[in-house]
């Protein structure tokens, strides 16, 4: 499902705009409850299939949130080159990455150094640009 009304601040983009914005993002903020209060936390991300991400992160309470089975959502922002600002958020219901999970070999180096898997499914996509 793509989020697509008219924001506050800005023009939403179409669930392609948010896929290839996405696909070329390398570092998110993972936003979730730790504690009861709101947490960012940094993590790795690729878009994988279209259909999910797989956050690559060193932090214990992303990987309880998806052993938990939680709803989480992940933000991903920038600059356009018209210097305009833009922002990607998904959210849906974490799960842990499977042992075999085809994009471990990307993240190989993190594994090794202690990070973990976990998957997020594109169940709710929404992005916008400044007017």
């Amino acid at each position: 499902m793509t989020f697509t009304s008219h924001s506050l601040s800005g023009i939403p983009f179409t669930r392609d705009e948010c896929l290839r914005l996405l696909d070329k993002a390398d570092v998110a903020r993972v936003l979730l409850s730790v504690k009861g209060l709101p947490a960012a936390l940094p993590a790795r991300i690729e878009l994988a299939e279209r259909d999910r991400l797989v956050i690559s992160s060193r932090e214990n309470a992303v990987l309880l949130a998806a052993r938990r089975g939680e709803v989480i959502s992940l933000q991903i922002d920038g600059l356009s080159e018209d210097d305009r600002t833009w922002s990607v958020t998904v959210t849906g219901i974490a799960a842990p990455a499977p042992a075999e999970c085809p994009e471990s070999e990307r993240f190989r180096r993190r594994l090794e150094s202690g990070a973990t898997l976990v998957i997020l499914p594109l169940s709710l996509v929404a992005g916008h640009h400044e007017h």
